[in-house]
């Protein structure tokens, strides 16, 4: 009896002593990025948009209204945010560079999780595809990011000869589109949607511990989307904003020049704008639904009990504002970009609408979230503490840079800050060719350039000495990166393969 009793003592200690060693579960992370997706949802407020999925999403987590992209292009802003550093860090402004040509050494957010033995995954485009030339294959990928890559191919891509375009045959840089036929699951994303489900029903099985990525080709154009989603919306209800070339005028030549680039999407009729448009919101529909599918099944799998969940878009979009189409411009409408975090421990229904943050800072916020040490080298900066206290601030600034063509051997480098209330953008070195100054209190479509304005004297010089600071740090090379190479020569690009004709 009494040895009875000193077990029952010793298994007691033991179970108390695994009980207080042991730790919750690991984080995981879904990482939703969609395509060339702007601001046009309901969630921030746009009543024509139907995204009654990301809308739930953000009412689960915290939205930000004042998140930027570091380079309003496909190829330099995935390569920014996916390293956490900033264009002119790793030397990426140009579409057809693989990110080790430029940094060889960098360690990426996935590569990161799979050396702290999470399994890495991705389905569809994270890095740079040309889309939709490059769907079905592996595009501008960096294989040492994942453990696991899937390349969807649907309809849209078999049946790319039925698509309306601008410009005969060309698709992924022109405003084209399409209501299509058959059903979701026949789309490159509704497949995509599907092969991340088939993930987490397997680490909800296994219990691996996962970074899982899943990039959506839409709304990319072609704006490409079963007819029910065209049917949810009215083209007459869209509205095209109108530009001028009075308006031209106020700008900086760079500037200007920026948003009338695509000759052949300038000045379009009203009506065919209309029907542009609408192919864009009903596209947005259609991503929006397969981020409901595979949200709907992260809950289903009980996953969403300890899963961080990211949703964002590599850069904004313009619709027709400053009378410009797509993207590459330094205005609000290209550099802001949804953004959505949610998951345990983060505020839920929390709009902050002021506070800037940039894509780079996503990197540091999930190592901060999942108790990881963020690589010396990235140089963006957590925003956790804003996912606990919507008051906390980390930044006064976000900044974003393009390169312009302006004729002349090489591109005129543009620079712009958004801070909670102003945005100021400055051309050419030092601000050699010009200026922008824009009052978001006031102005927040950035129509009326202050730059020259005497009453805005004192804001724009405070404003050029933290520009002018923000540029100096975004050029310098992070600590522990390792090589860096100056110039990769993008990959020699064959001319594009004409789309199949219909088949009898």
């Amino acid at each position: 009896m009494k040895y009875r009793s000193l077990f029952f003592a010793l298994a007691s200690l033991m179970l108390m002593g695994s009980n207080s060693n042991h730790k919750s579960p690991k984080l995981n992370v879904l990482f939703i990025v969609a395509d060339d997706l702007n601001c046009d949802i309901g969630a921030y407020g746009n009543n024509k948009a139907i995204t009654p999925n990301i809308d739930k999403l953000s009412k689960r987590g915290v939205l930000f209204g004042n998140a930027h992209n570091q380079y309003p292009w496909c190829a330099p802003s995935r390569a920014s945010f996916m390293t956490g550093m900033y264009p002119d860090q790793t030397k990426i402004k140009s579409l057809r560079v693989y990110l080790r040509q430029a940094i060889p050494d960098v360690v990426t957010i996935g590569q990161k999780f799979r050396q702290e033995n999470y399994h890495s995954v991705r389905v569809g485009k994270i890095f740079h595809y040309h889309n939709p030339r490059d769907i079905g294959t592996a595009g501008h990928d960096d294989n040492y990011t994942w453990d696991q890559t899937v390349n969807p191919y649907g309809r849209d891509k078999v049946e790319e000869y039925k698509i309306n375009t601008l410009k005969p045959k060309s698709y992924g840089g022109t405003l084209s589109w399409l209501a299509a036929d058959g059903n979701d699951e026949e789309q490159t994303d509704g497949i995509g949607a599907t092969e991340t489900i088939k993930f987490l029903d397997r680490f909800a099985k296994s219990g691996e511990n996962f970074f899982l990525a899943f990039g959506l080709y839409r709304p990319h154009t072609p704006y490409v989307a079963p007819k029910k989603y065209y049917e949810l919306h009215e083209t007459n209800d869209m509205e095209i904003p109108e530009s001028s070339d009075a308006y031209l005028k106020t700008l900086p030549h760079p500037a200007a020049i920026s948003v009338r680039d695509k000759k052949d999407q300038n000045n379009l009729e009203k009506g065919l704008a209309k029907t542009i448009k609408e192919a864009y919101y009903a596209t947005n529909s259609f991503v929006d639904a397969q981020v409901g599918r595979v949200l709907d099944r992260l809950k289903a799998t009980g996953l969403d009990k300890n899963t961080i969940v990211v949703f964002t878009s590599d850069h904004g979009y313009h619709l027709g504002e400053h009378g410009h189409w797509q993207k590459r411009t330094l205005f609000d409408n290209a550099t802001r970009v949804p953004l959505i975090v949610a998951g345990p421990n983060i505020n839920k229904n929390e709009k902050i609408m002021d506070a800037p943050v940039e894509l780079v800072d996503i990197y540091p916020t999930l190592m901060e979230l999942l108790g990881m040490e963020t690589p010396e080298f990235v140089s963006g900066i957590s925003f956790a503490p804003l996912l606990r206290d919507s008051n906390a601030r980390v930044r006064k600034s976000a900044l974003t840079e393009l390169g312009v063509n302006t004729g002349g051997k090489s591109k005129v480098q543009g620079y712009s800050i958004k801070t909670e209330r102003y945005r100021l953008t400055q051309w050419g070195e030092d601000g050699i060719l010009g200026y922008e100054l824009y009052d978001h209190k006031f102005d927040k479509e950035e129509l009326n350039n202050l730059s020259n304005n005497s009453e805005y004297k004192q804001i724009k010089d405070s404003l050029y000495v933290i520009i002018n600071r923000r540029i100096s740090e975004a050029r310098d090379k992070p600590k522990g990166l390792g090589r860096q190479f100056e110039n990769a020569k993008e990959w020699y690009e064959p001319k594009s393969i004409h789309s199949r004709p219909k088949s009898n």
